[in-house]
């Protein structure tokens, strides 16, 4: 069996059990990094070892830990050094932009603002994004199709193997959540879930477990949501 275009690697990082993302083409020989924080050196040495160039970043959310900056005490290295040792585009959803720039101290003609559907082509390998707020107003998860096999889907703090996001932060929305979830579940069984945090047992699974597991994702209406939310 030939080997794969698509490179995929998720890379645990930091103090508050993140994970970060490399995903590329091995043909083309790009590779984007997905929420680079903690340990941007590492990423971008791992991706040089695999014989890829970092040619952008895809933000998940504009959260410190997933960016970079200040935090309970803490100095967060993120997209500024990314930027430092690699210059590329940032890649977020519209309604994140100017919350990323605030936190991280981006410019403005460092990002690229998408909305949901838009498509990131590397190869022959499509990354589409999702607008998916409720963690964020501007949360965004990157469905990622590869031909003849099962898509992958990486949701950032949205859902996770058996929970989902917060929704008690500045800017979080319930209602959003609630929607965001139901268009997540209506992604077929074999999609395989890839989280912003390792926040279980193991570090991926797939959409048709969390389906029948996930009490986020069995909630079908609004107000049991909340009240399961305890709003």
């Amino acid at each position: 069996m030939s080997e794969s275009d698509l490179y995929f690697v998720q890379l645990p990082v930091g103090e508050m059990a993140n994970f970060a993302y490399l995903i590329g083409s091995r043909s083309s020989g790009e590779c984007l990094v997905v929420d680079p924080a903690w340990a941007v050196d590492t990423l971008c040495d791992r991706a040089e070892q695999d014989g890829l160039r970092v040619t952008g970043a895809l933000i998940t959310h504009y959260h410190q830990d997933h960016v970079g900056g200040s935090i309970f005490g803490m100095e967060i290295e993120g997209l500024g050094r990314l930027l430092e040792r690699n210059p590329c585009r940032i890649h977020v959803n519209e309604r994140e932009a100017d919350g990323l720039k605030q936190i991280t101290g981006v410019a403005e003609s460092d990002l690229v603002r998408h909305g949901s559907g838009d498509v990131i082509e590397l190869g022959p390998n499509r990354i589409k994004l999702l607008h998916t707020p409720g963690h964020t107003p501007g949360s965004q998860c990157f469905l990622v199709q590869e031909g003849g096999v099962a898509d992958r889907l990486v949701s950032g703090d949205t859902l996770f193997l058996g929970s989902c996001g917060r929704v008690d932060l500045p800017g979080s929305d319930p209602e959003d959540m609630f929607a965001s979830l139901r268009h997540l579940a209506s992604l077929p069984d074999e999609t395989l879930l890839y989280p912003g945090h390792f926040y279980s047992a193991e570090p991926s699974g797939d959409m048709g477990e969390q389906k029948r597991r996930n009490p986020y994702l069995r909630v079908e209406k609004l107000d049991d949501f909340l009240m399961f939310m305890g709003r």
